[in-house]
């Protein structure tokens, strides 16, 4: 179960990143770096940065898909076997009325 969670971190992780690199993108218009002053064609890391940023992104985009069919997957597995530990719970249950019924 260490394992899941560990895995959930990661995926809380790899959104946080994949929010910060699609924010540090420069648009295609002026938008939001405007309101800062800024020209468009200013880049926070230099000219060249554009191709890279739009192909760390994609990857990003990629990697984050597989984690969440993955964890909706693992999930899903989980829920079953903790569902079948509660009903073998309820089975093993001794009923009321045969132990009252006995000698």
């Amino acid at each position: 179960m260490i394992v899941f969670y560990f895995f959930l971190f990661l995926f809380l992780f790899l959104s946080i990143i994949l929010s910060c690199t699609i924010l540090l993108q420069e648009s295609k218009t002026m938008g939001l770096g405007a309101s800062f002053g800024g020209d468009n064609g200013d880049s926070l890391f230099g000219t060249s940065t554009a191709d890279v940023l739009k192909k760390f992104t994609a990857y990003l985009a990629g990697f984050f898909m597989i984690a969440c069919i993955l964890l909706s997957l693992w999930t899903s597995v989980i829920g079953r076997s903790g569902s079948k530990k509660m009903s073998f719970v309820k089975q093993a249950k001794p009923k009321v009325e045969e132990t009252r019924n006995a000698p």
